[in-house]
């Protein structure tokens, strides 16, 4: 591993049931295998890297707000152009909702072509494409 490199995150969720539908279908279409389960928490791994759903007994408040001090989004590699077109497509089903669809897809300027999704929850991803 490199030093410096990111080892995990964690989100604290309201409900890891539902969060675990539509953050389990991004990340295995991200290409993130499942590494870890236990009663209050799951998590995904890709590569050096692991991410963990956990609903934690400890939670202070039911509410995620990516406007608050913290944790706005997570940003993910997600391929070609095609590849977050498809992705983009399919994320309603598994309880994803395009933000910023005015600008889509470049609502992060001219220069970059993702996607911004965000989850039942309030939690929100970033999809780049590549190039």
């Amino acid at each position: 591993m490199t030093t410096g490199s990111l080892h995990h995150v964690e989100l604290w969720v309201p409900d890891l049931a539902g969060a675990r539908r539509s953050w389990g279908w991004l990340l295995a279409e991200l290409g993130w295998e499942p590494f870890q389960d236990w009663p209050d928490g799951h998590s995904w791994r890709l590569g050096g890297t692991y991410l963990v759903l956990e609903e934690s007994p400890a939670l202070s408040s039911r509410v995620h707000d990516r406007h608050a001090p913290g944790l706005n989004h997570l940003a993910f590699h997600a391929g070609p152009r095609h590849a977050v077109d498809r992705l983009v497509t399919r994320a309603p089903e598994h309880g994803w909702s395009l933000l910023f669809a005015d600008r889509h897809p470049y609502a992060g300027g001219p220069d970059t072509y993702a996607a911004y999704l965000a989850d039942g929850y309030g939690y929100e991803v970033e999809l780049v494409a590549d190039g």
